[in-house]
């Protein structure tokens, strides 16, 4: 099912975000819809990490509990709740008498979530053993999204599409825990990415090496998969926290 607004909740209560949807806020009265579908706090949570997710609540940028509680017709003390929830997942912080912000990370904030990402990340594709048959489709789909946005410049897009990229190879590993751990640092992870786009820098080229990974992945090799993920990531994590220090000085 869908919202105006364009996010998706699939079976599995995953919210997916359409690329070409023009989000602000007056369009989450579009998702007010699903919050009768599950518990309202928590899927209030879900509906606003999406939207960071997607880059459309910046790093630093204040979320109103007035517009975003009118948008959504949900109570203060829901709201806050969910506000609550998202500052355990480090995506917002609670500022006194200043109101909720979206967090802004800093250079031990990028090498902490990359080192998690390696460990995880890595394990993964490490233990595949034959071709995941079917299992690829996600990770083909957004290899696809990646390479489609870079052909026509849109970076915001990109990064989406990375997001995916990486969220989908989380599936490869079956593990539910796995995903929704993955889900916040992925979160987190666009948060960073907003400084590049600051600056002015394009990511390392995220889709060709994408593609090497899935052409590792559709021949079963999981140690060259890890291997060029594990070289990947190492290559990202520097750049960015170049970009960090740079923006720091």
């Amino acid at each position: 099912m869908s919202g105006r607004s364009g996010i998706w909740l699939t079976m599995s209560n995953r919210l997916y975000l359409r690329p070409e949807a023009d989000v602000t806020v007056d369009a989450l009265e579009g998702d007010r819809s699903l919050l009768s579908r599950i518990s309202t706090a928590e899927l209030l949570a879900d509906i606003l990490r999406t939207r960071i997710i997607e880059g459309y609540f910046k790093p630093g940028e204040r979320l109103s509990e007035k517009e975003i509680g009118e948008k959504l017709e949900v109570s203060r003390n829901t709201l806050r709740e969910a506000f609550r929830l998202l500052t355990h997942e480090r995506l917002v912080v609670h500022k006194l008498n200043s109101g909720v912000f979206v967090r802004m990370l800093d250079a031990a904030d990028v090498a902490d979530l990359y080192r998690l990402r390696k460990i995880v990340e890595c394990a993964i594709v490490r233990e595949i053993t034959s071709p995941p048959a079917g299992r690829l489709r996600p990770v083909e789909a957004a290899v696809e999204e990646g390479e489609d946005a870079a052909k026509r410049k849109a970076w915001r897009e990109l990064g989406t599409a990375n997001i995916h990229f990486h969220q989908a190879l989380m599936t490869l590993g079956g593990s539910a825990r796995v995903d929704e751990l993955m889900r916040g640092v992925l979160a987190e992870l666009r948060l960073v990415f907003h400084v590049m786009v600051e600056l002015g820098l394009r990511p390392v080229p995220g889709p060709q090496r994408n593609r090497e990974i899935l052409e590792a992945l559709r021949a079963g090799d999981g140690p060259e998969s890890e291997r060029l993920l594990a070289d990947y990531l190492g290559d990202a994590e520097r750049q960015l926290i170049e970009a960090f220090q740079a923006k720091e000085l």
